[in-house]
């Protein structure tokens, strides 16, 4: 594991690596709005897909570096994403762009003109908590590329069933919150809930090409 600061326009980012042996492509993932490359989802993905050829860098936005406790704007969040492409280029493997929560919408919004091999969204907020009528359908289905969402079955920011039909692969966690988190009671436990996360991730990266 290293980890490197990657000046931008938006200020200072930080991407923190996790190489694989024999890497065939880059995941690059970022957080969400309201914590950090700490959460459950993020870290499991940097212990798992370096052990199936994925490289994985996990990418702190210029806002969270500077130690501020909310986010910027969507446009900011886009210009810190792309300021720090190249570096995540710069191996010469192709490189999946992908996120969690706000870091899924940077990575659909940017995919197609930085050229993603495919995007990842990790709990994509289709809309805000109650709000079903502020849809960003628009988002998930504008990446232009090949598209994997794991959603939690109990996401208040968009349950699996209101996803509409489109050009890319769902996968439910049963149970599961936002933040992958399972009620104690649930039929599967918290450890199962990520693995189901891993597992979906470690499948689609294997199917493209």
């Amino acid at each position: 594991m290293t980890t490197e600061i990657i000046a931008t326009e938006a200020g200072d980012a930080r991407i923190t690596w996790h190489p694989a042996p024999q890497a065939r492509f880059v995941l690059a993932v970022s957080h969400g709005a309201g914590g950090g490359i700490e959460a459950r989802d993020l870290q499991a993905l940097a212990h798992v897909l370096p052990q199936h050829d994925v490289t994985v860098a996990l990418v702190e936005q210029p806002w969270r570096v500077a130690g501020k406790k909310m986010a910027p704007a969507p446009k900011t969040l886009d210009v810190g994403w792309y300021g720090i492409w190249p570096a995540l280029t710069k191996l010469g493997l192709p490189v999946i762009s992908g996120g969690r929560s706000a870091g899924a919408r940077v990575a659909c919004r940017t995919a197609t003109e930085l050229g993603a091999h495919g995007v990842l969204a990790l709990s994509f907020p289709l809309h805000p908590p109650g709000r079903p009528e502020r849809s960003r359908a628009g988002e998930l289905l504008g990446s232009g590329v090949p598209t994997l969402v794991v959603q939690g079955g109990n996401d208040p920011f968009g349950k699996p069933e209101e996803f509409p039909d489109g050009d890319f692969r769902l996968v439910e966690v049963p149970y599961a919150d936002h933040g992958f988190a399972t009620p104690k009671r649930a039929e599967i436990t918290q450890d199962r809930a990520v693995a189901m996360v891993t597992d979906a991730v470690v499948e689609w990266t294997g199917s493209l090409g």
